[in-house]
């Protein structure tokens, strides 16, 4: 069985994309593979929750267009 990963990052904590961040299908009205935030964008966490499957925090991020986007640990860094 695999223990949960204890997330790093808090919310309200602001952060940086450490890489682009493209559509993998979530954002239905954007193309898939479309940009939604880049590389050295900065944004806010928002909220965090868990993968229950892989049990890896997973953090909600807005950034300054107003879109929120899920993140994992290995996408974001902190400000």
């Amino acid at each position: 069985m695999i223990d949960a990963r204890e997330p790093i990052y808090q919310w309200g904590q602001p952060v940086v994309a450490l890489v682009d961040l493209i559509n993998d299908g979530s954002y239905p009205k954007l193309d898939e593979k479309a940009l939604l935030a880049a590389t050295g964008v900065r944004g806010e966490i928002v909220q965090v929750g868990m993968h229950t499957e892989a049990k890896v925090p997973v953090y909600l991020v807005e950034f300054p267009d107003g879109r929120i986007v899920g993140c994992l640990e290995e996408e974001i860094g902190p400000v």
